[in-house]
């Protein structure tokens, strides 16, 4: 695979002195009238040195990767001649164009890891000499990444990646899914605290598909197409007489204020009446 490496005209933002980085600090960008810069292009410019220049969020990744928040600021990569900076991209990203600003002192070449249908596409940066600085933007099937280089005589960065705003909302709906997987609907307690030995009985398009306790309340979970059809009613079985008892429905979940040992669920009169027995334990 060879990916195109097309010249700019190189922008050097300032000598790195015998070596040693520069500061990051961010300085703003200041222009008056005398120097052809307009009031909006100050303004631009100023901008965008604030996003070259801001500290972002830098975290370590396996492996010793040094990890980026992609779009957070524009990520410094610093490499060091005779060694290699691996920059890898998303898994499954295609890249379609490199873009370097100084493609005579910075030679950069594609890699690749991973099993094919999931390739991770590694760009593997190297400089001519130290005291370098230059831009480079790399365009995916996804994204656009604006990279900054540096070269520094002795340090580097070995391995750099990065972190997608989009994978971290994704971590994070995983990590609600399970939390609410793990959590019955309407007890708000972990699952392992219910008490789910009961069993149903009886022939109903609405029959519960399950009943459980935490002790101190019971819930009957009912199909979910019950939400929009009147929901039968209660009665709980106590010396050998049904009685109607206080619930109230959540969506498709009937919650009964106390602790249920055997009860009948009715819809319908006649002979369209409907009958489900809820029994503790089987008994």
């Amino acid at each position: 695979m060879i990916i195109p490496l097309r010249r700019t005209r190189t922008i050097l933002t300032g000598a790195l002195a015998s070596g040693t980085l520069a500061s990051s600090l961010f300085i703003p960008f200041h222009a008056s009238a005398a120097d052809g810069v307009t009031a909006n292009e100050a303004k631009g410019m100023g901008i965008s040195t604030q996003w070259r220049g801001s500290r972002g969020l830098v975290t370590k990744g396996a492996d010793g990767k040094v990890i980026f928040l992609y779009g957070e600021v524009q990520p410094s990569v610093v490499c060091s001649p005779l060694q290699v900076c691996d920059i890898e991209l998303q898994g499954g990203e295609v890249v379609r164009d490199v873009l370097v600003g100084d493609t005579v002192r910075w030679k950069v070449e594609p890699a690749t890891s991973g099993a094919a249908g999931g390739q991770a596409i590694h760009l593997i940066v190297k400089p001519s000499e130290p005291g370098l600085v230059t831009s480079m933007v790399v365009t995916t099937s996804r994204r656009t990444y604006h990279i900054q280089l540096k070269s520094h005589s002795t340090q580097y960065m070995a391995r750099v990646g990065f972190e997608y705003p989009e994978d971290v909302s994704t971590k994070l709906a995983d990590i609600n899914a399970r939390l609410e997987a793990s959590t019955i609907p309407g007890a708000g307690i972990p699952a392992e605290q219910l008490n789910f030995s009961y069993s149903v009985s009886g022939r109903a398009g609405w029959r519960p598909t399950r009943v459980y306790s935490d002790g101190l309340k019971t819930y009957i979970q009912f199909p979910r197409s019950i939400s929009g059809q009147d929901a039968p009613v209660l009665f709980v079985t106590s010396g050998g007489q049904n009685r109607i008892v206080n619930y109230r429905m959540k969506g498709d979940m009937m919650v009964v204020d106390y602790h249920v040992d055997r009860a009948v669920l009715v819809s319908g009169v006649g002979w369209r009446q409907e009958k489900v027995t809820i029994r503790r334990g089987g008994r």
